[in-house]
């Protein structure tokens, strides 16, 4: 996964790892989420690969859109 830049500097998002048609992000204190274009639409899915990748806004895209805060397609704990 790769790191999370978090230029605002009180994201929850620690990292994210981008697919095809997925993102997975992963929360402190370390709980990742799946976010597929079947669990939340394509248009969510682009969304937070951009914002992903901007390194801001992605944690609060997220809370702010009921869809995809529980619209996940997995939730795995870390190890």
């Amino acid at each position: 996964m790769e790191r999370y830049r978090n230029l605002s500097g009180d994201s929850g998002v620690d990292a994210y790892e981008i697919g095809d048609d997925f993102i997975k992000v992963r929360f402190r204190p370390g709980v990742t989420y799946w976010y597929t274009e079947a669990s939340v639409g394509a248009d969510h899915v682009a969304a937070l690969k951009r914002l992903a990748r901007r390194g801001q806004g992605l944690g609060t895209y997220i809370s702010q859109h009921p869809q995809v805060r529980d619209g996940y397609a997995r939730k795995d704990p870390d190890d």
